[in-house]
């Protein structure tokens, strides 16, 4: 066991969030995590089936005396988002996360810890090897790539799960209990582009946009953080109107995180390089005053580059750069129903070059479905105008609220009872595979609750150590209370 989970309590769900930190486990890349959930199940005695897509599904009988209530599924995912800070020399294919114990959060070494939804898949281990725990028969099921397409559970088949109560471990407040989520779309635009010879006498300069805190793009798109696309690419306008013209762009790594780095290429004439340094220097200083109290380690940098030889022509340049510009990114529109919660975002995710395209990624979220296809008819028209070609995802349900919902009132009673005060029930801007899930069981009685993470998407992410305590003492008392 890592030295930073020695001590901790409950042991026996530390002892498998530190052997699921073990396996590399990248969305789209789950294999070996459901391999070992599989083996894990055989040597308990536990009856484990794997559908063609990839999810897991483990079934345990009902403790003695509880074989005759009704069952419940505790669900989780086994992907994880997988990012790192620049000169950091994890590689997600192979590397354990390293564990760090920082007073009373854990987190990684320079990487996404993956408590979203490791501590699911370390809870639902726990559950099937403790033999104390009271429950009655249990569907334990574990998806595959919920970060990048909610895949697993768009591809269960009806008769997969027979419960009609489901509990989703998949939230990261442990004062609160959701009832709801957002749904979903991606847009893409590409430009096809015919790069042509630089002008004689230039030199290339890197820039790059950097120390930004990222996070989820549906939890924290609210929280006023830079986006290192959108920041870069006003520097590159400013270098623009100059003279540079631009000959690569990079930045983001996940649909679902506000980029955190983003670096491009340019050249520009010899004789004004002390002009384009000044310019980005200016800009670092604008960024960084606008930005101080959110993101203080934010930098904006310039250096010197071999030269690419080619760059973009300027006409296309220009349409391509204030399209981006002009791409809405962050909170478009918060609920008038619930207090604080934003109902439509959307997020400037991921853009690269490569053999004569340049594509970027956003995503919208909306608990309105109509306003997820506003939103994104927004973005596309912007990509449309500047010259780019556009894809569209068929999107994910949103997840309607039931307050009358049976399971929720059991929560609702166990949590005050165990805690001594009410929770706090809510609903959450991000894509929940209860949606999905929803949508392929009809009926299903559900709600999500999870022990407190946060900054999660990023290599700040974290999970406060004595609330899986209190999660698991929530989890096992519903369990304990279904009839």
């Amino acid at each position: 066991m890592s030295d930073a989970l020695k001590g901790l309590q409950p042991a026996l769900v530390w002892k498998y969030f530190g052997e699921v930190a073990r396996i590399p486990r990248c969305s789209k890349s789950e294999q070996q995590i459901a391999a070992y959930v599989m083996e894990t199940a055989k040597k308990l005695g536990l009856n484990a089936s794997q559908d063609s897509t990839g999810n897991v599904l483990v079934r345990k009988p009902g403790s003695p005396g509880r074989e005759g209530v009704q069952t419940v599924v505790l669900q989780g995912h086994l992907d994880m988002v997988c990012e790192k800070n620049s000169g950091t020399t994890h590689d997600f294919t192979k590397d354990p996360i390293e564990l760090v114990r920082k007073g009373e959060v854990l987190m990684a070494n320079g990487t996404t810890l993956g408590a979203d939804n490791g501590i699911a898949v370390a809870t639902n281990l726990a559950i099937m090897e403790d033999k104390s725990v009271e429950h009655g028969p249990l569907e334990l099921l574990f998806t595959i790539d919920e970060e990048t397409g909610l895949t697993g559970a768009a591809n269960l088949k009806p008769g997969f799960l027979k419960a009609k109560t489901l509990l989703n471990l998949d939230s990261e407040e442990d004062w609160a209990i959701y009832v709801g989520c957002a749904g979903g779309r991606d847009t893409t635009g590409t430009w096809s582009v015919a790069p042509e010879a630089v002008p004689a006498g230039s030199l290339a300069l890197s820039i790059t946009v950097k120390g930004l805190k990222g996070g989820h793009s549906g939890l924290e798109i609210n929280a006023g953080r830079g986006n290192a696309i959108k920041i870069l690419n006003r520097v590159l306008l400013r270098l623009h109107a100059l003279g540079a013209r631009l000959s690569k762009i990079e930045g983001g790594n996940k649909r679902n995180a506000i980029p955190r780095e983003a670096s491009a290429i340019v050249t520009v004439p010899q004789n004004q390089e002390a002009e384009a340094r000044r310019i980005v220097n200016e800009m670092n200083a604008t960024v960084r005053a606008e930005l101080t109290i959110v993101e203080p380690d934010l930098q904006v940098t310039v250096g010197q580059a071999d030269n690419p030889g080619k760059a973009l022509p300027v006409a296309q340049q220009e349409k391509i750069l204030r399209g981006i510009s002009a791409l809405p990114h962050g909170v478009t529109k918060m609920s008038a129903e619930v207090p604080g919660l934003v109902e439509t975002s959307t997020n400037v995710a991921v853009i690269n070059t490569n053999d004569g395209r340049i594509a970027l990624s956003t995503s919208q979220r909306s608990s309105v479905a109509s306003e997820i296809q506003e939103i994104g008819e927004t973005v596309a028209s912007v990509f449309l105008l500047s010259g780019a070609e556009v894809q569209q995802g068929s999107g994910y349900p949103g997840w309607k609220p039931n307050l009358n919902s049976p399971v929720l009132q059991l929560a609702r009673q166990a949590y005050s009872d165990l805690f001594g005060k009410e929770c706090e029930v809510k609903a959450v801007h991000a894509g929940l595979e209860c949606g999905i899930i929803g949508e392929k069981y009809p009926g299903m009685d559900m709600i999500s609750f999870g022990p407190t993470l946060e900054a999660v998407h990023s290599p700040d992410e974290k999970i406060y150590i004595a609330s899986v305590e209190k999660f698991w003492k929530f989890l096992l008392e519903i369990l304990r209370r279904v009839k």
